[in-house]
This record gives structure tokens, sequence and C-alpha cells, in this order.
């Protein structure tokens, strides 16, 4: 990095719908997920962040994993945005242009979530956004944390409020101590 290049932040999403496959009832939801980026003296910051509905869908939640952290960012980042959500990376790398070109509509009728989406576009300009994929459940270290983040912030229901100090570094010695899982783990890209 030099002085007039941004910071690389790396952010890790992911949400979490309780009841997906209910209609008549209440499906609680949570976005969550983990921002770390490396300091000058090269150690490494990490921030947790998670938000909840009492009654959502794991769409709503992918596109709130993605509001919340580029929110919080204080300046202009590089950020490298890695999620398990087709519909999140998909919406914003192939459809969001086009959904405005078309004045938020689609072939088939209005764009779902749409006030999500004009909540994102704007902040995610603010930023030099690389949206990545990764297979969820597949054992990226990040992305498993970030879905425990999501699943227990759906479950009680809780909000940070913001970025928090995170507990990845717990979690990780925890994972290879007890689990044998990520014995090969580097932080920063995969």
């Amino acid at each position: 990095m030099t002085a007039s290049s941004p910071p690389v932040v790396y952010i890790y999403a992911d949400e979490s719908c309780l009841g997906n496959q209910y209609r008549d009832r209440a499906r609680p939801g949570a976005a969550a997920g983990l921002l770390e980026y490396r300091t000058a003296s090269d150690s490494w910051v990490r921030r947790d962040f998670w938000t909840s509905e009492p009654d959502t869908t794991n769409n709503r939640m992918a596109i709130r994993s993605a509001i919340l952290p580029l929110s919080a960012l204080k300046r202009s980042s590089r950020v490298i945005f890695t999620s398990d959500s087709r519909y999140l990376v998909d919406g914003m790398t192939k459809w969001v242009h086009g959904w405005v070109r078309n004045g938020w509509r689609r072939k088939d009728g209005a764009v779902e979530n749409v006030e999500l989406w004009q909540e994102l576009l704007p902040v995610a300009r603010l930023h030099q956004v690389e949206w990545r994929w990764v297979r969820g459940h597949a054992g990226h270290a990040q992305n498993e944390y970030a879905n425990e983040l999501a699943v227990r912030a759906a479950r009680e229901q809780m909000n940070s409020e913001g970025l928090v100090e995170s507990a990845f570094p717990q979690w990780l010695a925890e994972e290879q101590a007890e689990k044998g899982r990520y014995a090969d783990f580097r932080s920063g890209e995969p």
C-alpha cells in the first residue's frame, strides 16, 4: 500500500434465516460478518458485526450483510467482500446496473428488495469493492465464523450496533485445538 492508495479491507459476510420453509409464521433472520485489515505495523485489526430482523428472508439479510460494514468504513477503501450469497454477489456484479437503467424494473416486474439495493448501491460506490463468492459451509474459516455469528444473531435477535471487537482469533484457536480445523489458516486473501 502506498500513501496514495486506499487501504485494503477484507469483509467476510453471511446471513441466516431460521424457518425459510414457513410461510405462516415469522422467520427470524440475521446478517453478520468479520471485517479485517492490516495496519502499517503489520498487525491485523478485526471487527465483527451483526444485525437481525424478526421476520425476513435470506436475500434481505444478504444485502444487509453488505450495507452494515460498508457504511461503517470511515474512509474510501479497497474492499475485498466475500460472501456465500450468489444473490448478493451476482446482484452487485451482474444485475444492479441494469436495474438502475431500467428504473428498478426487471422483465417480469419490480426488483425484489429494491429499497435495500437502493441503500447499498451508494454506500458501495464510496469504495472500490471486489465482490467474491465462496461456497458456503465448505471450510472457509472467515465464512464459517460469519455463519456462526449470523445464526446466533438470528436466534437471539441481537444487533451489534456497528463494528465491535472481534472474537475471531479465539474462535479460530478453539476450532484448531478442539476440532483440528483450519490448521493452515493465514490472514488475508484466501
